[in-house]
């Protein structure tokens, strides 16, 4: 395929949710902009994206407790699962809009409704869950949550969890019936089909970037391996966006910018259990999240989960966490190596010090038996027999490292944004929520680094037209949260 643009003005490296969401909100914004996309692999959304490597749980912080940890004095902390939840809220209306007006569309094949529940065991636990309800209904985002330890209504909101369980069992869920189940992979695939039939928009696949380089007139200039024919082929761009998940680090050290010093990256896979008795999967409609191990990532919180895969019903459990050196599924086992450099090896050995409970977790994730991993599953569906349930490979995740002042190095688990001074080159690092909010956080992309136009009259005009709630809080305003709810309900066919 022959570029129709040598100079595009955004150039973005990756071909996953990211790197989609942030070109069709430019190309809305800004009709005549030039794009090009550049993809390693021979299809989009095949790493992160994809469906079997991605949670799908519309990241809403219904059911992830990691979002609202207690407090030293036993209040619980709302703050992020209001964040997530409102996000989340702004991606349902940026693909609303996609379908109402025709640039998406059978939105049945990426979203569908799915109720979110919570479920423990124990008096501590059920507690916390009490508490945690009790602080997340006075927010109008979460005023639908249910709770309840009344064992028929549990039955009645997760038959398989509560199959062969005594009544006796101090257990509790809360149940949200907003829940979502999101193909990324497809809605993915869906947006760069439009982008690929609009003028000035050229999609390379089979394609890697090998080099990155600023010139001196602020423009990026990339040397780009044309896997099919051997050649390697030169782009230069004047905004350039790594938003190719586990990859983005060692593209950010090619890169060699000072905002990106001192990064560095945590490898953590992971593997499901996948349900292969239809009779099984029938009997569940929800996802059902319990909380996680001391130790372990928020992508390995233990769910038990409905999904709809191309319009068929599974079911998933999982996922184990695992340990390899590869950043990316279809990633180098030298990744991790090559990913070293002067300046992060100390926040990296800092932040390896400061989390020896998740190597030892992750070390034990790896060894466990498939008996051991069919136990973990009985804790949430009893009567599980290990011959319904077969290990599938699940993606590869980056945790950001970065440097700490007091800690030396610190590891998180969210997501974070790197953008050069001049704003003419984002990155994008970590996993989790991640696709979910996937719309909020280009939009902060496009406030970082296309600040001017973001303040101008008529991008405004169109962000509120495909945004709906642009710079209104919906958790302030309830009668705006109804209404949006509505619409994007019915635009997406929940």
């Amino acid at each position: 395929m022959k570029s129709e643009n040598n100079n595009p003005d955004l150039l973005l490296i990756g071909a996953g949710i990211m790197s989609a969401t942030l070109a069709v909100l430019l190309k809305e914004l800004q009709p005549e902009i030039t794009i090009e996309i550049y993809e390693r692999l021979d299809k989009p959304a095949l790493e992160s994206s994809h469906v079997w490597n991605n949670a799908g749980t519309g990241h809403s912080a219904f059911c992830e407790l990691n979002y609202t940890p207690q407090n030293e004095d036993g209040t619980i902390d709302v703050k992020k699962a209001i964040t997530i939840a409102e996000s989340y809220q702004v991606s349902r209306q940026f693909w609303s809009y996609l379908v109402a007006n025709n640039k998406i569309s059978n939105p049945e094949n990426f979203i569908n409704s799915i109720p979110h529940l919570s479920f423990v065991w124990g008096n501590e636990n059920v507690n916390y869950l009490k508490k945690r309800h009790e602080a997340l209904v006075k927010n109008p985002l979460f005023l639908q949550m249910k709770f309840s330890t009344d064992f028929d209504e549990l039955l009645s909101w997760m038959p398989l969890t509560m199959e062969n369980r005594s009544r006796e069992d101090k257990i509790a869920a809360t149940y949200m019936n907003e829940g979502t189940d999101v193909n990324f992979g497809e809605l993915t695939k869906n947006m760069l089909e439009y982008l690929s039939n609009q003028k000035g928009v050229t999609i390379f696949y089979n394609h890697e970037v090998r080099k990155i380089k600023q010139k001196k007139d602020s423009s990026w200039k990339l040397k780009i391996d044309d896997l099919n024919n051997d050649k390697t082929i030169k782009s230069k761009a004047k905004f350039v966006f790594i938003g190719a998940g586990g990859a983005s680090l060692l593209l950010l050290e090619k890169a060699n910018i000072k905002e990106g010093e001192g990064y560095g990256g945590f490898p953590v896979g992971g593997q499901w259990l996948k349900c292969n008795n239809q009779e099984v999967i029938k009997k569940h409609h929800a996802k059902v999240y319990g909380k996680a191990a001391v130790g372990s990532p928020p992508m390995s919180v233990p769910h038990l989960d409905t999904r709809i895969i191309n319009g068929k019903k599974e079911l998933l459990f999982g996922p184990f966490a695992g340990f390899s050196t590869k950043f990316l599924k279809n990633g180098s086992y030298l990744d991790l190596i090559k990913s070293l450099e002067f300046d992060n090896i100390k926040p990296m050995l800092y932040a390896g010090w400061n989390n020896l409970p998740l190597t030892k977790y992750l070390i034990e994730q790896v060894m466990q038996s498939d008996e051991k991993r069919i136990e973990a599953l009985q804790e949430y569906f009893p009567n599980a027999k290990q011959e319904d349930w077969a290990l599938l490979d699940a993606g590869q995740r980056v945790q950001v490292i970065k440097k700490d002042e007091e800690e030396g190095g610190i590891l998180e688990f969210g997501t974070e944004i790197i953008t050069t001074n001049d704003g003419t080159l984002a990155c994008l690092l970590g996993a989790s929520p991640g696709a979910s909010t996937a719309v909020s956080i280009m939009i902060d992309v496009l406030n970082k680094c296309f600040h001017d136009k973001m303040t101008d009259i008529i991008w405004q005009e169109k962000l509120i037209k495909m945004i709906p709630s642009f710079g209104q809080s919906l958790n302030s305003n309830l009668e705006l949260l109804i209404k949006i709810r509505e619409i994007t309900s019915k635009n997406l066919k929940l």
